[in-house]
Protein backbone atom coordinates (compact mmCIF):
# COMPACT_ATOMS: atom_id res chain seq x y z
CA UNK A 1 0.00 0.00 0.00
CA UNK A 2 0.97 3.53 -0.66
CA UNK A 3 3.32 5.02 2.38
CA UNK A 4 1.06 7.90 2.19
CA UNK A 5 -1.95 6.10 2.33
CA UNK A 6 -0.79 3.56 5.18
CA UNK A 7 0.07 7.45 6.75
CA UNK A 8 -3.05 8.74 6.52
CA UNK A 9 -5.04 5.56 8.08
CA UNK A 10 -2.78 5.95 11.17
CA UNK A 11 -3.50 9.55 11.36
CA UNK A 12 -7.32 8.18 11.00
CA UNK A 13 -6.52 5.76 13.47
CA UNK A 14 -5.16 8.04 15.77
CA UNK A 15 -7.57 11.20 15.31
CA UNK A 16 -10.18 8.61 15.98
CA UNK A 17 -9.36 7.76 19.21
CA UNK A 18 -8.58 10.78 20.59
CA UNK A 19 -12.19 11.66 19.85
CA UNK A 20 -13.45 8.15 21.38
CA UNK A 21 -11.24 9.91 24.62
CA UNK A 22 -13.87 12.94 25.01
CA UNK A 23 -11.52 15.59 23.59
CA UNK A 24 -11.52 18.23 22.94
CA UNK A 25 -14.26 19.28 20.84
CA UNK A 26 -16.89 18.78 23.84
CA UNK A 27 -14.47 21.43 25.81
CA UNK A 28 -14.44 23.64 22.94
CA UNK A 29 -18.15 23.47 22.14
CA UNK A 30 -18.83 24.06 26.08
CA UNK A 31 -16.61 27.11 25.85
CA UNK A 32 -14.65 26.29 28.37
CA UNK A 33 -17.73 25.61 30.88
CA UNK A 34 -16.87 24.71 34.44
CA UNK A 35 -20.30 23.05 35.93
CA UNK A 36 -20.52 21.17 38.65
CA UNK A 37 -19.23 17.89 37.51
CA UNK A 38 -18.91 18.37 34.35
CA UNK A 39 -23.07 19.41 33.62
CA UNK A 40 -22.92 21.38 30.46
CA UNK A 41 -26.42 22.56 30.03
CA UNK A 42 -27.55 23.36 26.37
CA UNK A 43 -24.55 22.90 24.52
CA UNK A 44 -25.05 21.70 21.13
CA UNK A 45 -23.23 18.53 20.39
CA UNK A 46 -24.47 17.81 17.01
CA UNK A 47 -20.68 18.40 15.17
CA UNK A 48 -19.66 15.29 18.04
CA UNK A 49 -22.08 12.73 16.76
CA UNK A 50 -21.33 14.30 13.06
CA UNK A 51 -18.08 13.47 13.55
CA UNK A 52 -18.26 10.25 15.09
CA UNK A 53 -20.38 9.01 12.20
CA UNK A 54 -17.97 10.11 9.61
CA UNK A 55 -15.31 7.65 11.74
CA UNK A 56 -17.85 5.20 11.31
CA UNK A 57 -18.17 5.58 7.95
CA UNK A 58 -14.28 5.37 7.17
CA UNK A 59 -14.15 2.21 9.52
CA UNK A 60 -16.90 0.27 8.01
CA UNK A 61 -14.76 1.01 4.68
CA UNK A 62 -11.68 -0.35 6.28
CA UNK A 63 -13.52 -2.98 7.31
CA UNK A 64 -14.76 -4.39 3.72
CA UNK A 65 -11.03 -3.97 2.21
CA UNK A 66 -9.89 -6.90 4.84
CA UNK A 67 -13.42 -8.68 5.04
CA UNK A 68 -11.73 -12.18 5.37
CA UNK A 69 -9.70 -11.11 8.41
CA UNK A 70 -13.19 -9.35 9.71
CA UNK A 71 -14.75 -12.43 9.01
CA UNK A 72 -11.86 -14.44 11.14
CA UNK A 73 -11.86 -12.11 14.23
CA UNK A 74 -16.01 -11.84 14.50
CA UNK A 75 -15.70 -15.46 16.29
CA UNK A 76 -12.83 -14.58 18.22
CA UNK A 77 -14.87 -13.16 21.08
CA UNK A 78 -18.72 -14.54 21.05
CA UNK A 79 -19.29 -12.81 23.92
CA UNK A 80 -18.70 -9.24 22.53
CA UNK A 81 -21.71 -10.11 20.03
CA UNK A 82 -23.65 -11.71 22.81
CA UNK A 83 -23.33 -8.31 24.78
CA UNK A 84 -24.55 -6.17 21.42
CA UNK A 85 -27.91 -8.35 21.23
CA UNK A 86 -28.54 -8.07 24.78
CA UNK A 87 -28.64 -4.42 24.30
CA UNK A 88 -30.57 -4.71 21.45
CA UNK A 89 -33.18 -6.48 22.27
CA UNK A 90 -33.45 -4.42 25.63
CA UNK A 91 -35.32 -2.20 23.02
CA UNK A 92 -38.43 -4.39 24.09
CA UNK A 93 -38.23 -3.77 27.18
CA UNK A 94 -36.49 -0.59 27.60
CA UNK A 95 -37.75 2.63 29.48
CA UNK A 96 -36.85 5.07 26.68
CA UNK A 97 -37.27 2.56 23.29
CA UNK A 98 -35.89 5.56 21.36
CA UNK A 99 -32.70 6.38 22.81
CA UNK A 100 -31.78 2.57 23.20
CA UNK A 101 -32.20 2.26 19.51
CA UNK A 102 -29.88 5.21 19.32
CA UNK A 103 -27.71 4.02 21.84
CA UNK A 104 -27.34 0.53 20.36
CA UNK A 105 -26.22 1.94 16.94
CA UNK A 106 -23.61 3.66 18.48
CA UNK A 107 -22.68 1.00 20.47
CA UNK A 108 -22.45 -1.43 17.01
CA UNK A 109 -20.22 1.49 15.57
CA UNK A 110 -17.82 1.64 18.54
CA UNK A 111 -17.56 -2.35 18.57
CA UNK A 112 -16.68 -2.02 14.68
CA UNK A 113 -13.97 0.24 15.91
CA UNK A 114 -12.79 -2.01 18.27
CA UNK A 115 -12.95 -4.60 15.34
CA UNK A 116 -10.74 -2.60 13.22
CA UNK A 117 -7.88 -2.10 15.45
CA UNK A 118 -7.82 -5.61 16.42
CA UNK A 119 -7.62 -6.60 12.48
CA UNK A 120 -5.69 -3.97 11.04
CA UNK A 121 -2.98 -3.73 14.18
CA UNK A 122 -1.02 -6.25 16.20
CA UNK A 123 -1.01 -5.57 19.99
CA UNK A 124 2.41 -4.56 19.67
CA UNK A 125 1.55 -1.82 16.85
CA UNK A 126 -1.82 -0.98 18.82
CA UNK A 127 0.43 0.20 21.66
CA UNK A 128 2.53 2.13 19.45
CA UNK A 129 -0.25 3.78 18.50
CA UNK A 130 -1.25 4.43 21.66
CA UNK A 131 1.82 5.98 22.38
CA UNK A 132 1.07 8.61 19.41
CA UNK A 133 -2.39 9.38 20.69
CA UNK A 134 -1.05 9.91 24.29
CA UNK A 135 1.72 12.18 23.44
CA UNK A 136 -0.67 14.65 21.71
CA UNK A 137 -3.03 14.26 24.19
CA UNK A 138 -0.14 15.53 26.56
CA UNK A 139 1.10 18.11 24.14
CA UNK A 140 -2.11 19.82 23.87
CA UNK A 141 -3.10 19.66 27.34
CA UNK A 142 -0.14 21.51 28.65
CA UNK A 143 -0.38 24.29 26.20
CA UNK A 144 -4.35 24.66 27.10
CA UNK A 145 -3.13 24.62 30.48
CA UNK A 146 -0.49 27.53 29.91
CA UNK A 147 -1.68 29.53 27.00
CA UNK A 148 -5.58 29.24 27.42
CA UNK A 149 -6.20 27.80 31.35
CA UNK A 150 -9.52 29.00 30.99
CA UNK A 151 -9.68 26.15 28.75
CA UNK A 152 -7.08 24.14 30.20
CA UNK A 153 -8.33 24.34 34.14
CA UNK A 154 -11.50 24.06 36.11
CA UNK A 155 -13.23 26.90 37.33
CA UNK A 156 -16.30 27.26 39.92
CA UNK A 157 -15.90 23.93 42.20
CA UNK A 158 -12.91 22.40 41.28
CA UNK A 159 -10.84 25.50 40.51
CA UNK A 160 -7.75 25.72 39.63
CA UNK A 161 -7.60 21.77 38.62
CA UNK A 162 -6.58 21.08 35.38
CA UNK A 163 -8.43 19.14 32.89
CA UNK A 164 -6.30 19.52 29.56
CA UNK A 165 -8.50 18.82 26.50
CA UNK A 166 -11.49 17.88 28.44
CA UNK A 167 -14.27 18.98 29.97
CA UNK A 168 -13.55 17.63 33.35
CA UNK A 169 -10.70 16.75 35.21
CA UNK A 170 -11.82 13.71 36.17
CA UNK A 171 -11.69 12.90 32.44
CA UNK A 172 -7.87 13.50 32.63
CA UNK A 173 -7.26 11.71 34.93
CA UNK A 174 -8.75 8.68 33.83
CA UNK A 175 -7.11 8.79 30.49
CA UNK A 176 -3.58 9.46 32.31
CA UNK A 177 -3.91 6.44 34.21
CA UNK A 178 -3.21 4.20 30.96
CA UNK A 179 -0.93 7.06 29.28
CA UNK A 180 1.32 6.19 32.04
CA UNK A 181 1.47 2.60 31.78
CA UNK A 182 1.48 2.98 27.99
CA UNK A 183 4.71 5.04 28.33
CA UNK A 184 6.22 2.99 31.07
CA UNK A 185 5.95 -0.09 28.94
CA UNK A 186 7.54 1.79 25.68
CA UNK A 187 10.30 2.95 27.87
CA UNK A 188 11.11 -0.47 29.62
CA UNK A 189 11.13 -2.11 25.53
CA UNK A 190 12.80 1.13 23.66
CA UNK A 191 16.55 0.55 22.97
CA UNK A 192 16.98 4.04 21.59
CA UNK A 193 15.78 7.53 22.54
CA UNK A 194 13.94 5.74 25.90
CA UNK A 195 14.09 9.17 26.91
CA UNK A 196 11.19 10.37 24.92
CA UNK A 197 9.32 7.49 26.67
CA UNK A 198 10.56 8.40 29.84
CA UNK A 199 8.91 12.31 29.16
CA UNK A 200 5.95 10.85 27.90
CA UNK A 201 5.56 8.82 31.76
CA UNK A 202 6.66 11.41 33.79
CA UNK A 203 4.54 14.31 31.87
CA UNK A 204 1.39 11.68 32.41
CA UNK A 205 1.93 11.31 36.24
CA UNK A 206 2.28 15.29 36.35
CA UNK A 207 -0.84 15.65 34.48
CA UNK A 208 -2.65 13.26 36.88
CA UNK A 209 -0.93 16.13 40.06
CA UNK A 210 -2.20 18.91 38.38
CA UNK A 211 -5.57 17.44 37.77
CA UNK A 212 -5.40 16.24 41.15
CA UNK A 213 -7.42 13.49 40.76
CA UNK A 214 -6.56 11.30 44.03
CA UNK A 215 -8.07 8.17 42.30
CA UNK A 216 -6.20 8.05 39.11
CA UNK A 217 -2.81 8.56 40.87
CA UNK A 218 -3.89 5.63 43.63
CA UNK A 219 -4.38 3.11 40.14
CA UNK A 220 -0.97 3.89 39.09
CA UNK A 221 0.28 2.67 41.94
CA UNK A 222 -2.00 -0.02 41.88
CA UNK A 223 -0.56 -0.82 37.87
CA UNK A 224 2.85 -0.57 38.19
CA UNK A 225 2.26 -2.85 41.37
CA UNK A 226 0.61 -5.71 38.77
CA UNK A 227 3.50 -5.43 36.09
CA UNK A 228 5.82 -6.37 38.93
CA UNK A 229 3.53 -9.24 39.77
CA UNK A 230 3.10 -9.76 36.03
CA UNK A 231 6.69 -10.03 35.80
CA UNK A 232 6.81 -13.31 38.20
CA UNK A 233 4.55 -15.06 35.53
CA UNK A 234 7.97 -15.03 33.56
CA UNK A 235 9.82 -16.97 35.92
CA UNK A 236 10.51 -20.84 36.68
CA UNK A 237 7.60 -22.65 37.49
CA UNK A 238 9.15 -23.60 41.07
CA UNK A 239 10.43 -20.29 41.68
CA UNK A 240 7.37 -18.55 40.20
CA UNK A 241 4.80 -20.50 43.09
CA UNK A 242 7.02 -19.87 45.76
CA UNK A 243 7.10 -16.12 45.03
CA UNK A 244 2.90 -16.32 44.43
CA UNK A 245 2.83 -17.70 48.32
CA UNK A 246 4.68 -14.79 49.66
CA UNK A 247 2.80 -12.39 48.10
CA UNK A 248 -0.14 -14.24 49.15
CA UNK A 249 1.21 -13.88 52.87
CA UNK A 250 2.15 -10.55 52.24
CA UNK A 251 -1.12 -9.41 50.22
CA UNK A 252 -3.09 -10.74 53.69
CA UNK A 253 -0.83 -8.66 55.95
CA UNK A 254 -1.78 -5.56 53.86
CA UNK A 255 -5.79 -6.25 53.70
CA UNK A 256 -5.32 -6.59 57.31
CA UNK A 257 -3.51 -3.38 57.75
CA UNK A 258 -5.97 -1.15 55.13
CA UNK A 259 -9.11 -2.70 56.81
CA UNK A 260 -8.09 -1.56 60.34
CA UNK A 261 -6.36 2.05 58.53
CA UNK A 262 -9.08 2.41 56.14
CA UNK A 263 -10.09 6.00 57.59
CA UNK A 264 -6.34 7.63 57.70
CA UNK A 265 -5.68 5.66 53.97
CA UNK A 266 -8.60 7.06 52.34
CA UNK A 267 -7.73 10.79 53.80
CA UNK A 268 -4.27 10.40 52.05
CA UNK A 269 -6.08 10.37 48.93
CA UNK A 270 -9.06 13.52 49.71
CA UNK A 271 -11.20 11.12 50.21
CA UNK A 272 -13.35 9.61 53.36
CA UNK A 273 -15.29 6.06 53.56
CA UNK A 274 -17.68 6.93 51.91
CA UNK A 275 -15.82 7.46 48.50
CA UNK A 276 -17.26 11.15 48.03
CA UNK A 277 -20.42 10.09 48.68
CA UNK A 278 -20.88 7.51 46.37
CA UNK A 279 -21.50 4.56 49.00
CA UNK A 280 -24.35 6.62 49.99
CA UNK A 281 -26.66 5.99 46.97
CA UNK A 282 -25.29 2.56 45.54
CA UNK A 283 -27.97 0.99 48.29
CA UNK A 284 -30.47 3.07 46.43
CA UNK A 285 -29.17 1.68 43.32
CA UNK A 286 -29.21 -2.13 44.48
CA UNK A 287 -32.89 -1.17 45.25
CA UNK A 288 -33.83 -0.31 41.14
CA UNK A 289 -31.70 -3.68 40.36
CA UNK A 290 -33.66 -5.66 42.58
CA UNK A 291 -37.02 -4.37 40.84
CA UNK A 292 -35.78 -5.54 37.25
CA UNK A 293 -32.82 -7.64 37.86
CA UNK A 294 -32.39 -10.07 35.10
CA UNK A 295 -33.09 -7.80 32.20
CA UNK A 296 -32.64 -3.91 33.41
CA UNK A 297 -34.32 -1.00 32.07
CA UNK A 298 -32.88 -1.18 28.62
CA UNK A 299 -29.69 -0.21 27.55
CA UNK A 300 -28.82 3.35 27.81
CA UNK A 301 -32.43 4.38 29.45
CA UNK A 302 -32.05 4.51 33.22
CA UNK A 303 -29.80 7.50 33.60
CA UNK A 304 -32.87 10.07 32.88
CA UNK A 305 -33.18 12.50 35.98
CA UNK A 306 -36.42 12.87 37.03
CA UNK A 307 -38.08 11.59 33.86
CA UNK A 308 -36.93 8.12 34.26
CA UNK A 309 -36.40 5.43 36.98
CA UNK A 310 -33.38 7.51 37.96
CA UNK A 311 -36.34 9.71 39.47
CA UNK A 312 -36.18 7.57 43.02
CA UNK A 313 -32.50 8.16 43.44
CA UNK A 314 -32.43 11.67 42.66
CA UNK A 315 -35.46 12.24 45.24
CA UNK A 316 -33.96 9.88 47.73
CA UNK A 317 -30.43 11.02 47.72
CA UNK A 318 -30.19 14.18 47.19
CA UNK A 319 -28.00 13.90 44.47
CA UNK A 320 -28.39 13.95 40.85
CA UNK A 321 -25.91 11.88 39.73
CA UNK A 322 -25.44 11.25 36.04
CA UNK A 323 -24.52 7.51 36.84
CA UNK A 324 -24.13 5.22 39.20
CA UNK A 325 -20.58 6.01 39.93
CA UNK A 326 -19.48 2.45 39.27
CA UNK A 327 -19.84 0.45 35.83
CA UNK A 328 -20.84 -2.83 37.18
CA UNK A 329 -23.84 -1.23 38.85
CA UNK A 330 -24.32 0.72 35.70
CA UNK A 331 -23.86 -2.28 33.40
CA UNK A 332 -26.50 -4.24 35.97
CA UNK A 333 -29.47 -1.42 36.21
CA UNK A 334 -29.29 -1.41 31.98
CA UNK A 335 -28.63 -5.11 30.70
CA UNK A 336 -29.53 -6.62 34.29
CA UNK A 337 -27.49 -9.57 35.87
CA UNK A 338 -27.77 -11.87 32.71
CA UNK A 339 -25.49 -8.59 30.48
CA UNK A 340 -23.13 -8.33 33.67
CA UNK A 341 -22.96 -12.00 33.18
CA UNK A 342 -22.00 -12.57 29.91
CA UNK A 343 -19.80 -9.22 30.06
CA UNK A 344 -17.83 -11.09 33.40
CA UNK A 345 -17.74 -14.50 31.29
CA UNK A 346 -15.96 -12.88 28.40
CA UNK A 347 -13.59 -10.59 30.74
CA UNK A 348 -12.29 -13.13 32.59
CA UNK A 349 -11.56 -15.38 29.54
CA UNK A 350 -9.78 -12.23 28.03
CA UNK A 351 -7.71 -11.70 31.14
CA UNK A 352 -6.75 -15.28 31.29
CA UNK A 353 -5.33 -15.46 27.88
CA UNK A 354 -4.06 -12.19 28.86
CA UNK A 355 -2.03 -13.71 31.27
CA UNK A 356 -0.57 -16.72 29.14
CA UNK A 357 0.23 -13.98 26.74
CA UNK A 358 2.61 -12.09 29.64
CA UNK A 359 4.17 -15.49 29.69
CA UNK A 360 4.70 -16.67 26.17
CA UNK A 361 6.08 -12.58 24.95
CA UNK A 362 9.13 -11.92 25.93
CA UNK A 363 8.95 -8.76 24.87
CA UNK A 364 8.00 -5.81 27.94
CA UNK A 365 4.55 -4.91 25.47
CA UNK A 366 3.64 -8.16 25.91
CA UNK A 367 1.91 -6.96 29.62
CA UNK A 368 -0.17 -4.29 27.78
CA UNK A 369 -3.45 -6.76 27.58
CA UNK A 370 -3.35 -7.87 31.40
CA UNK A 371 -2.49 -4.25 32.71
CA UNK A 372 -5.25 -2.53 30.48
CA UNK A 373 -7.99 -4.94 31.58
CA UNK A 374 -6.54 -4.39 35.39
CA UNK A 375 -7.16 -1.00 35.13
CA UNK A 376 -10.83 -1.62 33.35
CA UNK A 377 -11.82 -3.02 37.10
CA UNK A 378 -9.99 -0.40 38.82
CA UNK A 379 -11.41 2.13 36.74
CA UNK A 380 -14.89 1.42 37.18
CA UNK A 381 -15.08 0.75 40.60
CA UNK A 382 -15.58 4.28 41.10
CA UNK A 383 -16.24 5.69 37.56
CA UNK A 384 -18.91 4.47 34.82
CA UNK A 385 -16.30 3.34 31.71
CA UNK A 386 -17.93 -0.26 31.66
CA UNK A 387 -20.02 -0.60 28.92
CA UNK A 388 -20.16 2.73 27.19
CA UNK A 389 -20.94 3.75 23.12
CA UNK A 390 -18.34 5.95 22.04
CA UNK A 391 -15.83 5.33 24.54
CA UNK A 392 -12.13 5.14 24.27
CA UNK A 393 -12.09 2.50 27.13
CA UNK A 394 -14.75 0.42 25.42
CA UNK A 395 -12.56 0.53 22.26
CA UNK A 396 -9.89 -0.46 23.74
CA UNK A 397 -10.93 -3.34 25.99
CA UNK A 398 -12.80 -4.68 23.25
CA UNK A 399 -10.06 -4.68 20.63
CA UNK A 400 -7.94 -6.38 23.02
CA UNK A 401 -11.05 -9.20 23.70
CA UNK A 402 -10.57 -9.65 20.08
CA UNK A 403 -6.67 -9.39 19.42
CA UNK A 404 -5.54 -11.71 22.51
CA UNK A 405 -6.75 -14.93 20.33
CA UNK A 406 -4.60 -14.13 17.63
CA UNK A 407 -1.18 -14.72 16.30
CA UNK A 408 0.16 -11.10 16.77
CA UNK A 409 3.02 -10.16 13.86
CA UNK A 410 5.68 -8.62 16.03
CA UNK A 411 9.27 -10.55 16.53
CA UNK A 412 8.81 -12.84 19.58
CA UNK A 413 10.36 -15.85 21.12
CA UNK A 414 6.87 -17.56 21.09
CA UNK A 415 7.20 -21.17 20.96
CA UNK A 416 4.57 -23.50 18.71
CA UNK A 417 3.78 -24.94 22.49
CA UNK A 418 3.12 -21.72 24.38
CA UNK A 419 1.05 -20.39 21.54
CA UNK A 420 -1.14 -23.73 21.41
CA UNK A 421 -1.73 -23.05 24.95
CA UNK A 422 -3.24 -19.76 24.22
CA UNK A 423 -4.91 -20.70 21.25
CA UNK A 424 -6.69 -23.41 23.08
CA UNK A 425 -8.79 -21.52 25.78
CA UNK A 426 -12.10 -22.36 25.13
CA UNK A 427 -13.89 -19.00 24.13
CA UNK A 428 -17.70 -18.63 24.96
Amino acid sequence: MNKRLLLAEKAFTIISLIHYSGGPLVLILTGGASEGDGSTGGSDFALIQLVFLVIYFINFCLLILRWKKVIQLVTKDISVWLLLGVAAFSFFWSYDPTITKSRVIALFGTILFSLYLASRYSLKEQLELLGWTFGIIIVTSFLLGIALPNYGKMEGVHWGKWRGIYSHKNVLGKVMTPSAIVFLLLAMKAQAKSWIFWGGLSSSVLLIILSKSSSALLNIIILISALLLFQILKWRSDFMLTALLGILSISIILYTLVTTNAATITALFGKDLTLSGRTNFWPLILDKIAQQPWLGYGFGAFWKGFDGPSDYIWHASSFKAPNSHNGYLDLCLELGLVGLSIYLIGYFISLQKALFYVRAVKTYDGFFPALFLVYIVLANLTESTLIIQNNFFLVIQFAIFFSISLPQKEPRKFTPEKYHKIKQIPII
